[in-house]
C-alpha cells in the first residue's frame, strides 16, 4: 500500500455534487451505526494491541477512538451553532496536539460512551431538520469556507468510516 492508501484507506473526502434525500438518509444511517461498529472493532483488543498504529507514524487504535469522541463532539457543536446562529464562525482545534494529551491514555470506555451519547443526540437533531435546515451554514476559520449542514453530515459520515478503516487496518497489522 502507498502512504496515501495507508492514510486514506477509503479515499479522501469528496464534497458531494448533489445532496439527495437518499444520500442524507445513508449518511444519517452511517452516523447512527458508527458507535456499535467501533465498539465491535475494539471489543477484544488488549491494552498492548490498542497501542498499535494504523500506519507507520500514525495514531494508535486508542488514539483513533479518543479522537473520534473529540471530533464528533466538535461536530455536534458545529451543527448546533449553525442551527441557532446565522452562519457562525466555528472553532477549529489542533487534533494532532489533542492526541498527545493525557486523556488519550485512558481506557476506551469513556470515549465509547461519549460516542454513544453524541451520536444519539446527532440523530435526534438530524431527524428534526427540515430541508431548509440542511442548507444552514457555518464558516470554518482555517479555510474561510462556508459549510452547509448537509455537507458537514456527509463529511462526518466519511470521517467515521475513515477511522473505522484505520482501526481495521491496525488490527490487520496485529494479526500479520
Amino acid at each position: 500500500m502507498t502512504e496515501e492508501q495507508l492514510r486514506y484507506p477509503i479515499g479522501n473526502f469528496i464534497v458531494p455534487e448533489t445532496y439527495t434525500k437518499e444520500n442524507i438518509a445513508q449518511w444519517k444511517a452511517d452516523i447512527k451505526e458508527l458507535p456499535i461498529l467501533i465498539k465491535n472493532a475494539v471489543s477484544n483488543l488488549t491494552d498492548v494491541e490498542l497501542e498499535t498504529p494504523y500506519r507507520p507514524g500514525g495514531w494508535t487504535i486508542r488514539q483513533v477512538v479518543h479522537h473520534l469522541a473529540d471530533s464528533h463532539t466538535n461536530s455536534i457543536l458545529r451543527f448546533k451553532w449553525a442551527m441557532t446562529e446565522e452562519n457562525p464562525t466555528i472553532k477549529a482545534y489542533h487534533e494532532d496536539l489533542w492526541a498527545e494529551l493525557a486523556d488519550y491514555k485512558l481506557p476506551l470506555a469513556p470515549s465509547l460512551n461519549m460516542l454513544d451519547g453524541i451520536h444519539a443526540r446527532l440523530i435526534a437533531l438530524f431527524d428534526s431538520f427540515t430541508d431548509a435546515d440542511w442548507d444552514r451554514t457555518f464558516i470554518h476559520p482555517q479555510t474561510g469556507a462556508t459549510i452547509s449542514l448537509k455537507r458537514n453530515l456527509a463529511l462526518y459520515s466519511w470521517h467515521g468510516r475513515h477511522h473505522l478503516a484505520h482501526i481495521e487496518q491496525a488490527k490487520a497489522n496485529i494479526n500479520a
